[in-house]
């Protein structure tokens, strides 16, 4: 693979992490940021002490608040900012992207009140442009560190798919490429929810029994809906669908279950949100699911439980009543499909 220029834009975790594999690989590396007093921490300090702290970041990566320098005449044009603030990243890069620059997110979430995927805004903004969704089972914490992780790279044309595949991919991070961008996408978004119900779980003193009940219903939640709006049921099989919901559900990395614990234990919203200091995408896509759910009549009950709690004030302690005291059903009925079956 030849050498690359890639503007990474967001310097939060997972794109200090990425910024650093990507020079590892020996590519030339701009990454972005908003703050000013951020860039000053890490040319003083050589880390991202508030993302990524106690890593020392690679001498190599280029550092500048400066959107326009950071994508001019880039061959790959990385998003990592939370999903709320793609629209108006895109809003500030419109006029100075070009027409064959690829443009890779690695942000997971739905967009509030549209409900929209980031490809479906990517389109909305930009038409055409090329692009490529970069997900799977990787927390920035242990990639940053060189900690074998696996993720996957789709797109709706294989060339792109597999170029991000050949830049990203080392000893340490193995790309898998996959057609399906909207189960990849749905699955990074979803699996969110479950987590922010399995941190709940925990925060409540429940046990390993709660959470693989969560994890296995909560992949069953995911693929159903997915597959109402079009995605591959196989993809939620894989590194961002059920590989995914178990690294986020089981991982103290992982800030919605980090969030949901501090709600399982009475903490409110505000004061979670607060503590956890970061941007905690599921409580967003919460809201976007419940509403695709109603639109798409999927029935969702561990998500409609943690809208609950999340937007009518619910109780955690209700939400698992309300679960454990649902119709009795067979199992194979939901796993399988929603055929009647006969036994």
């Amino acid at each position: 693979m030849s050498r690359k220029s890639i503007a990474v834009i967001g310097a939060g975790s997972w794109g200090t992490a990425l910024s650093m594999i990507l020079v590892q690989n020996h590519h030339d590396v701009h990454l972005w940021m908003r703050s000013k007093e951020q860039l000053d921490t890490i040319h003083k300090t050589g880390e991202n002490p508030k993302y990524l702290p106690g890593i020392q970041l690679p001498n190599e990566i280029q550092y500048t608040v400066d959107l326009d320098e950071a994508i001019k005449g880039k061959d790959l044009l990385l998003l990592s900012v939370p999903t709320q603030s793609i629209r108006s990243v895109l809003g500030k890069i419109k006029g100075h992207i070009e027409p064959d620059q690829i443009l890779i997110n690695v942000a997971k979430g739905l967009e509030t009140g549209t409900k929209k995927r980031i490809s479906e805004i990517i389109e909305e903004e930009l038409g055409n442009q090329p692009f490529v969704v970069l997900s799977g089972p990787s927390h920035a914490e242990e990639a940053s560190k060189g900690m074998p992780t696996t993720v996957v790279a789709s797109s709706k044309k294989k060339i792109w798919a597999e170029m991000v595949q050949d830049v990203f991919s080392n000893h340490y991070l193995r790309v898998y490429t996959n057609p399906d961008v909207v189960g990849v996408e749905l699955g990074g978004a979803l699996k969110n929810i479950i987590a922010f119900g399995a941190g709940i779980s925990d925060g409540l003193g429940y046990g390993d029994n709660a959470k693989a009940a969560l994890i296995t219903r909560g992949i069953r939640e995911i693929a159903r809906l997915g597959e109402a709006m079009g995605a591959n049921i196989s993809t939620f099989a894989g590194l961002t669908g059920i590989g995914d919901l178990i690294v986020t559900c089981t991982s103290m990395h992982s800030r919605n279950r980090r969030a949901g614990i501090l709600i399982g234990k009475g903490a409110s919203l505000e004061d979670t949100l607060k503590e956890i200091g970061m941007v905690v995408e599921g409580i967003k896509t919460t809201e976007s699911a419940y509403e695709l759910s109603k639109e798409f009549g999927i029935e969702m009950p561990i998500t409609e439980q943690i809208y609950q709690v999340i937007y009518t004030d619910g109780k955690a302690e209700d939400a698992v009543k309300n679960l454990m005291g649902r119709r009795m059903k067979n199992e194979l009925e939901e796993i399988v499909d929603d055929r009647d079956l006969q036994w």
